[in-house]
């Protein structure tokens, strides 16, 4: 299968991610986990478990990430060990430069600025300028292990620093190795390596949940997934079944959350659970270029897609959009009654900010970068890399 056709499945997965991821934020945000008409809806424990476990959407997207990465070396090279590393990195930084640069160029001056919740967190000082850098030097989250928590935008950008860990060194490793079976070593490596960790550090919120080898569990089993999937098909009824079932786990192991018991395995489990709905998905592909579901498509279920094929801009921009929520209403000023008028408002204004920057910037540079510095190179749809 050509990843220039769409996976609507992958984007199902994307979709449910980044809401999560969303919902996390603005749950930190307002504190509707413990009050509010979701509690009086489905109660504390549920109400927690949708808001609270917004980490394992980034899990999901690390084990996409690292799924559709492979892939598509797999398919544009015969094999991870032909991987072009100048074809690599400019495909790289044409997709996620721009919007990054733009985000950055919102969030900074309005943070030196002194504007309250761009400036940075309380009694963590003004490290607006280091912030800056270390997202773009890709080294955030491991600054945020000297710094704490130290700005309240910045801070989310964690996730990408440890994207960007893999893509410089996914490519190197490809070509040391040059063969595909040899990949699966560090592979499983990293997924005995990252549980140890988690268990090592289970009282340390930053070492816990944003190093990098607390996360690349999730990264090495979407590269084995992809390796797999040259070798394992699952057609028509199979596929679903075991789509289905996997599904359900993915939500037990979601809704169950990484406390107790499930501290240190709760990602682990997550990101097979997500790896194995994707390998039992692979039949399912949408019309070339990504334009999503299906006409009759039920319309939540477009709407999910949407979310996921506009997850990178949504992940981006939905933090300044809440930053400036927060400055107009802080924190528990937010009465019972307009905590969901309020997330209507965040997530429309979310969705309108990324799908705009998507439109007029992030699909244009990504393809007059391609251009420039791949002019022979076809230029596929910006998401599937």
């Amino acid at each position: 299968m050509s990843f220039a056709a769409r996976n609507p499945v992958i984007d199902d997965l994307r979709g449910t991610a980044i809401l999560m991821v969303m919902l996390l934020h603005f749950g930190l945000t307002y504190g509707v986990w413990d009050r509010g008409p979701l509690v009086w809806l489905v109660g504390p424990a549920i109400a927690w478990s949708l808001l609270g476990w917004g980490n394992y959407g980034v899990t999901v997207f690390f084990v996409i990430s690292g799924f559709l990465i492979c892939r598509n070396l797999i398919e544009r090279s015969g094999r991870l060990g032909r991987v072009g590393l100048r074809a690599f990195y400019a495909r790289r930084i044409a997709r996620i430069i721009p919007c990054l640069l733009l985000a950055l160029l919102v969030i900074v001056p309005l943070g030196l600025a002194g504007v309250p919740t761009f400036s940075g967190e309380p009694g963590s000082g003004n490290h607006m300028l280091l912030n800056a850098v270390s997202v773009l030097g890709f080294f955030h989250n491991v600054l945020m292990q000297r710094l704490g928590y130290s700005n309240y935008c910045l801070d989310v950008y964690w996730s990408l620093s440890v994207e960007e860990v893999f893509y410089i060194g996914l490519p190197l490793v490809c070509l040391v190795l040059r063969r595909d079976a040899l990949m699966a070593l560090p592979c499983l490596a990293l997924i005995v390596a990252a549980p140890l960790y988690r268990a090592a550090h289970p009282d340390d919120d930053i070492l816990y949940l944003y190093a990098n080898l607390a996360c690349f569990d999730a990264i090495a089993i979407g590269c084995l997934t992809a390796m797999l999937s040259q070798h394992v098909a699952l057609r028509g009824r199979m596929a679903a079944v075991v789509r289905i079932a996997a599904a359900l786990a993915l939500a037990a192991f979601w809704l169950r959350g990484f406390g107790g018991p499930h501290k240190i395995l709760g990602f682990t489990c997550v990101s097979l659970a997500a790896a194995t709905v994707i390998i039992a998905s692979l039949d399912r592909t949408a019309s070339p270029g990504g334009r999503g579901a299906r006409p009759g498509a039920w319309r939540p279920v477009r709407g999910l897609r949407w979310l996921g094929r506009h997850s990178y801009e949504l992940y981006l921009f939905h933090i300044i959009i809440l930053a400036a929520m927060r400055n107009a209403v802080p924190g528990r000023t937010l009465g019972d009654a307009w905590q969901l008028p309020w997330l209507l408002v965040y997530l429309a204004a979310s969705c309108l900010a990324a799908g705009a920057i998507a439109r007029r910037l992030g699909d244009p540079a990504n393809r007059l970068l391609r251009q420039a510095l791949l002019p022979a190179e076809p230029v596929r749809s910006p998401a599937t890399g």
